[in-house]
């Protein structure tokens, strides 16, 4: 008998075998009638289908065939490269008019969805129809990462700090004149804030947000998500949430999930919740995405980034750190994606704009948290804005951290007033950080040059419509943040 997909291509270990059983089970077991099949894409947005039990059975050995055009598109639903060219606009015949690609389920993310009536969720990997990884897949990217890592005899584990928008819906702006068109993203809601803002923790401005707060935490609990804390942030209706430890891999993963249940949860209730870094509302504050990080041993599983007494960190850490620095500039189109999420990088902001590190300084890229002994011994990027992709955002920490490591690089002094020192600069803007990522010679090879050549094209042509719309000259550090940028992301993100 012919052997189909998965198995022909050897892309299932027997521990994937018997997660694919269980979720079977657990079809059967619950009732279910239909279960997301959901990829990320290359903005770290979830896309699939839903399918019936009887084509999840099937997708269990041939895996499931969808086009691969989402990859095409930017960030308004327009195709940014023209797929219909002989080489696919990307000089690979293969690529061209949309062929299909197959999505392979990963059994081990099954989840039942608590908000949704009898339905269950997956994560698939993406492969071409030969049994290649699909080139532009960003979680095969971050799984060459951690394999590199390996190899070094490392892990990476991480925690998740992100701040988002929670906001309730006055108008959803369903009119016809309102829906848009490919190149011209719908017109978002019309909401409101739900708390005012600038009292930092304040416990009424998290009670007045209970009912939907609860709900959302009630969710993601039942998600088995290591939940640690929902916190009123700073701004008018901003929210922080964050989670324990986990592997990078389970973390991107937990990443992707959270920030499609919050926005499921809500918009089923009325609200709306945003991970934008920056509405056009006024007062609204900035958001963040923090990565908390450290290295284990891959047999032992100790935290090697403890140091030692009068030390900072483990000479092993800071050499880390170093290559986050090093590589700072070039990573920036991938920690901070959006052209909105430059409007964070500005002084006094509790937000990096300069490449530096510190110990426990919320000013500086690069907060050091660790003690003599302390198993809990990390550092922090403050970098990254809560749209980005998680699964580059990590690969990114992985392939500069290591290099770090190879090269022992110097982080340089402790900057103890970051904002007040003449230091090198992070991008101010996405046409930088993309420059800084095309002269990298480090990132080019790691993410491969096909990867870097569509990334490059794809956000190139997201600021080119930018600036068509509001000239070449805007401050992204300013407060007024452009029509453009709040059609472009405050829904969709």
């Amino acid at each position: 008998m012919a052997k189909n997909f998965i198995e022909r291509h050897n892309l299932w270990s027997e521990a994937d075998n018997i997660a694919a059983r269980e979720v079977l089970n657990q079809a059967e077991k619950k009732g279910l009638q239909m279960i997301r099949l959901s990829w990320p894409d290359q903005y770290g947005l979830l896309r699939g289908k839903s399918l019936s039990i009887a084509a999840i059975k099937a997708a269990f050995t041939s895996g499931s065939e969808i086009t691969m055009a989402p990859f095409f598109f930017d960030t308004s639903g327009a195709f940014a490269i023209n797929p219909f060219e002989k080489d696919g606009g990307l000089g690979s015949s293969e690529l061209a008019g949309c062929p299909n690609i197959v999505m392979v389920p990963d059994p081990t993310t099954f989840r039942l969805l608590p908000w949704a009536d009898r339905t269950g969720w997956m994560l698939a990997d993406l492969y071409m129809r030969d049994g290649r990884p699909f080139p532009f897949s960003t979680r095969a990217l971050l799984k060459c990462a951690i394999t590199k890592l390996a190899k070094a005899g490392y892990v990476l584990n991480a925690g998740l700090e992100v701040e988002w928008h929670l906001t309730r819906i006055i108008d959803p702006c369903l009119e016809c004149s309102t829906l848009g068109a490919p190149g011209m993203p719908a017109d978002p809601p019309k909401v409101i804030a739900v708390a005012k803002g600038f009292s930092y923790l304040l416990e009424n401005h998290l009670d007045e947000v209970e009912p939907i707060i609860s709900e959302i935490c009630s969710h993601l609990l039942k998600l088995e998500m290591p939940l640690r804390s929902m916190e009123d942030e700073w701004g008018p209706s901003q929210m922080e949430t964050t989670f324990d430890v986990l592997p990078a891999l389970k973390l991107a993963d937990t990443m992707i999930l959270f920030r499609n249940a919050v926005k499921q949860i809500c918009r089923r209730r009325g609200y709306l919740a945003s991970f934008m870094c920056r509405p056009a509302f006024q007062s609204f504050y900035p958001s963040g995405w923090h990565m908390h990080q450290s290295l284990a041993d891959l047999s032992t599983g100790d935290n090697l980034f403890i140091p030692q007494q009068g030390a900072e960190l483990s000479n092993l850490g800071l050499a880390y750190v170093g290559g986050l620095l090093e590589h700072a500039c070039a990573a920036s189109s991938f920690t901070t994606p959006t052209i909105n999420g430059y409007r964070r990088r500005r002084p006094n902001l509790l937000a990096p704009d300069r490449v530096c590190w510190a110990v426990d300084n919320r000013s500086a890229m690069v907060r050091v948290i660790s003690r003599p002994g302390d198993s809990a011994s990390r550092v922090e990027n403050r970098v990254g804005e809560p749209a980005a992709n998680p699964y580059l955002y990590l690969a990114t920490q992985i392939f500069s951290g290591l290099d770090g490591i190879q090269r022992n690089l110097d982080p340089g002094p402790i900057q103890n007033t970051p904002y007040l020192s003449d230091l090198p600069t992070l991008p101010v803007n996405l046409s930088l950080a993309l420059d800084a990522l095309e002269s990298s010679p480090l990132l080019r090879e790691a993410f491969g040059e096909d990867f870097i050549t569509y990334w490059l094209k794809l956000r190139r042509s997201e600021w080119a419509r930018f600036t068509e719309s509001e000239g070449e000259q805007v401050d992204m550090q300013s407060d007024c943040v452009t029509e453009w940028e709040h059609r472009e992301y405050f829904e969709l993100m």
